[in-house]
């Protein structure tokens, strides 16, 4: 008999990934939709027919109940978020009521509905913020710098209140930075990478960022979906941090895409003055302090040995790798678009 999973947020980055890997172990897949007064499936278009969608919303307990209901789901995969650290300051109450509240709503259908269900909570590393140790394990304290991470430390909490009040299996995924072609246009990493593609085809000629000594540690989402999977697999709940053990910097990030695009960046001046100038002498990334959040993290780096042995988690896409793959498919996408025209 099949298994049946439910995914929150499966039309984004992460939920398309999960839904093509639980597809792939024959799972039936449920995914939870926002009704929009544009039908719009995301990340997922392409598993429309094989996958069953349930509209819903992670503010709304009746709808998640509905949901249960509905998909009889034996693994919940909760992703669904507010998940743009920047916009967290311009929207903290939409921020806390999807990232916190949804938490709990969510937890609270399951408990109702079917407690046997196994949980998974997207947590993230912007939980440990302003860091009080280097590099960060499961047990290191949380300082959250922004309203998302404090979001999302409530959900991490709620989730572990429920493991251990209902003697539920819900567990926490904290996991660090990870991009894919599927990234949205709005966050730092695809605003590079598009924008070094666009730059190689004259479409525009810079582009602004903000902290370039910003430190994260990079992986692939589709390695870190897999991390999601075994979490439920495992005999008991537990919380783990899935990373890279490495860390580079957002000027790193960028050097590594233009080089990819075929536009060498070498680094002038200091602060906000610095500028990426390529090999004829031209800045194409200069740097915006409008683009600086009110309160950074500076370094994120994580220590994922815990997932390594008791998981048999390993990524398996380099950080390079990644970049490239990614501004490969920006220039296909403006290809594509050329063509079209």
């Amino acid at each position: 008999m099949k298994k049946h999973a439910l995914i929150t947020g499966i039309s984004g980055q992460d939920g398309s990934y999960l839904a093509e890997l639980l597809l792939e172990k024959d799972y039936e897949v449920y995914g939870i939709i926002r009704r929009k007064s544009k039908l719009d499936y995301g990340n997922v278009s392409h598993l429309v027919d094989r996958l069953h969608l349930i509209y819903a919303d992670m503010t709304d307990l009746t709808s998640l109940v509905q949901a249960m209901k509905i998909s009889q789901a034996d693994e919940v995969y909760n992703l669904a978020a507010q998940s743009f650290v920047a916009t967290s300051w311009d929207t903290p109450v939409e921020t806390a009521n999807i990232d916190a509240i949804g938490v709990t709503n969510m937890l609270e259908a399951i408990r109702l509905i079917r407690p046997q269900a196994r949980f998974y909570q997207a947590s993230t590393s912007e939980m440990f913020g302003k860091v009080v140790e280097t590099p960060q394990n499961e047990n290191t304290p949380f300082y959250p710098r922004s309203p998302y991470g404090i979001a999302k430390l409530y959900g991490h909490w709620i989730t572990q209140n429920y493991k251990e009040s209902y003697g539920m299996f819900a567990c926490s995924g904290i996991l660090f930075n990870h991009e894919s072609e599927r990234r949205g246009y709005e966050f730092v990493t695809r605003k590079i990478t598009d924008g070094a593609a666009k730059i190689r085809y004259g479409l525009i000629d810079h582009i602004e960022l903000g902290n370039l000594s910003a430190k994260r540690d990079w992986g692939h989402a589709k390695d870190y979906v897999r991390a999601m999977w075994l979490m439920l697999q495992q005999d008991a709940p537990d919380n783990y941090v899935i990373s890279t053990g490495t860390t580079r910097t957002v000027r790193d990030f960028a050097d590594a895409a233009f080089k990819r695009a075929g536009l060498p960046l070498t680094w002038q001046g200091e602060g906000v003055d610095e500028k990426g100038i390529d090999a004829e002498g031209i800045v194409r990334v200069s740097v915006n302090p409008a683009f600086f959040r009110p309160a950074d993290v500076e370094l994120l780096l994580g220590d994922c040995r815990k997932a390594e042995s008791k998981l048999g988690w390993k990524r398996e896409i380099s950080f390079e790798e990644m970049v490239d793959r990614m501004v490969e498919n920006d220039m296909r996408i403006i290809q594509k678009t050329k063509e079209e025209a």
